[in-house]
């Protein structure tokens, strides 16, 4: 809603002001259009009350293809709420102090990591967070509204749409820019799918304080909104180009004609920002779980359903904040650069989504009028899609269908992956257990020490074919070693390899190779002592030859390394 009204004009006034005035009749399209949506989803909330959304709703109706679409389209649309919705918070900011323009990329990370780092801490120390602001901001905007609806009927301010800048370009006003203006304007929906697809975290009974929840959220919506714009074409607002000379977003305009430059032109833009700020938080909650939902069923990576020990998603929380922080660094945090990307994937999701809702009605011959109402809301849905699409593609929708045909390709590779593991890893009637024999490598320092004597009595416990590997560069002193070897490890034998240049691995490797090529079948395992240091900076100071080992045998087959740490206290 912050937003919706500014970019509705920012298309409007390329038809020059006698398109301004439009700015109205589109917002209440949009506020109907908000009524179709909520009063179909109201249906997909009581079918699916534990939650699951448009992914849900599309995979076990329309298919499995259908679902990664809807799927796909809805985890790009969380990334750009998040990268939207804290850029223009970062807007409402910057309109009230102008010197923090140049850091506007640097607010909007610091935003977003911040939010990531409250749902990290969990959902009852988010939710009491984002409850204070929530509330601040829809009385304030409510008392915004009140206050310039009487000071239009008062006659305190002109009914005239203030001239256009001389260099802004004008256009013909017919209908392309009105669907222009309208498509752009259906980013105020961008959210309301968020409660449908997390209705299982309400409280009992969940269908009907989800339910109860997404109409009062798009009576709120929808009244805000269509105020917003009205007094938008009351007070004559043009919408200006972000960085340009005292700029101020179209909220902040409207908020300055009522409250003039004093404490509650302020407030408002204080509570603007933190709204907007924390409505990313929708995104957070909703993109992770919806991740969670993929992820078990083998369409992303298993790491992305574990809990933390907080009970979130953290991997799916960590990625989000990653990706929105790259998106807001990518367009300089400017909103009219990401709102052309906006909302289409949202309207994917929507119209699979009640599409789905039609197919399982039909089937379980639900009442006519629940099926109409699915119906209506697909129909709709699905052509504001194409709207969207068509007259957003060349401003920059493309991107979102490339990202959602990425997407498609990864699920389906991931999915390839994991039912390969599964064909591999299912025991079937002709598997058993083995025996397991092997050999033991103990890889000798350049000199016997205390740390050593602990790895050599580790070594002899694991298997009586147990061989010593000492790597040199120097043969002049391997009789030293063989000396301190018969004191110290003369049960094992030693065996010395020589390594002209200074290779520690390549030795190892060839050797290793040659004994798995003996005795195939053997299990290898590379005993390698490793110190620890006191204190972590420390580590730098030591050159322990654990890790180049680990990372070349990573790839060898029935070779096992395995560390004897020594404490350096």
């Amino acid at each position: 809603m912050a937003y919706a009204t500014e970019e509705i004009l920012l298309v409007l006034v390329l038809a020059g002001t006698v398109a301004v005035p439009a700015v109205t009749g589109i917002s209440i399209a949009i506020a109907a259009l908000v009524g179709i949506v909520i009063f179909s989803y109201v249906r997909t909330i009581y079918a699916y009350p534990m939650g699951g959304g448009g992914y849900r709703v599309s995979s076990d109706n329309l298919g499995s293809k259908a679902g990664r679409v809807a799927g796909g389209a809805l985890l790009i649309d969380y990334v750009l709420t998040v990268a939207v919705s804290v850029s223009s918070g970062v807007l409402a900011i910057v309109s009230a102090f102008p010197v923090l323009t140049p850091y506007m990329v640097h607010l909007g990370i610091v935003a977003t990591l911040l939010v990531a780092w409250i749902n990290l801490r969990g959902t009852r120390e988010s939710g009491v967070v984002f409850a204070i602001p929530t509330y601040t901001f829809i009385i304030l905007i409510s008392i915004l509204i009140i206050g310039g609806i009487f000071r239009v009927f008062l006659g305190a301010t002109p009914h005239t749409a203030s001239h256009l800048p001389t260099s802004a370009p004008v256009e013909a006003f017919g209908l392309w820019i009105l669907l222009r203006g309208f498509s752009a304007g259906c980013t105020a929906l961008t959210g309301i799918e968020a409660i449908a697809d997390g209705a299982g975290a309400f409280k009992a009974p969940e269908p009907k304080n989800a339910s109860l929840t997404l109409i009062t959220l798009g009576i709120i919506l929808a009244t805000l909104f269509v105020g917003t714009s009205w007094l938008s074409h009351q007070f004559g607002i043009v919408p200006l180009a972000v960085g340009t000379e005292g700029y101020k977003t179209v909220v902040a305009q409207i908020a300055e004609r009522v409250f003039g430059q004093g404490p509650l032109f302020y407030l408002v833009q204080f509570t603007t920002m933190a709204i907007l700020v924390l409505a990313a938080n929708t995104a957070f909650a909703d993109f992770p779980r919806l991740a969670s939902f993929m992820a078990k069923d083998g369409y992303l990576p298993r790491q992305l359903a574990n809990i933390g020990d907080r009970l979130v998603f953290q991997n799916g929380i960590i990625l989000l904040a990653v990706a929105a922080c790259l998106l807001i660094f990518a367009f300089h945090g400017d909103t009219h650069k990401l709102i052309p990307l906006y909302a289409v994937g949202v309207f994917t999701s929507f119209t699979l989504s009640q599409a789905g809702m039609v197919v399982r009605q039909v089937r379980q011959k639900s009442a006519k009028w629940g099926i109409v109402a699915s119906f209506t809301g697909a129909i709709t849905t699905g052509i504001v899609m194409v709207i969207i699409l068509v007259t957003k593609f060349h401003a920059g929708a493309w991107i979102v269908v490339i990202a959602e045909a990425f997407l498609l390709m990864f699920f389906y590779f991931v999915r390839k992956h994991y039912d390969y593991l599964a064909r591999r890893l299912n025991i079937g009637p002709e598997d058993h257990v083995l025996p397991v024999t092997g050999t033991v490598l103990l890889l000798v320092p350049p000199r016997i020490h205390k740390g050593i004597l602990h790895a050599i009595a580790y070594a002899r416990t694991i298997s009586s074919d147990c061989r010593a590997i000492h790597i040199t560069d120097d043969p002049k002193s391997t009789d030293e070693m063989k000396r301190q070897w018969d004191k110290f490890g003369g049960q094992i034998p030693l065996v010395i390899l020589e390594s002209p240049y200074r290779s520690l691995v390549d030795p190892l490797l060839a050797y290793i190779d040659e004994a798995v090529s003996e005795e195939p079948g053997h299990i290898l395992t590379v005993v390698v002592p490793q110190a620890v240091a006191k204190h972590w900076w420390q580590t730098i100071l030591h050159n322990n030859a654990a890790t180049p080992i680990k990372l070349a045998l990573a790839s060898r087959k029935n070779v096992v390394v395995t560390n004897v740490r020594y404490f350096l206290e």
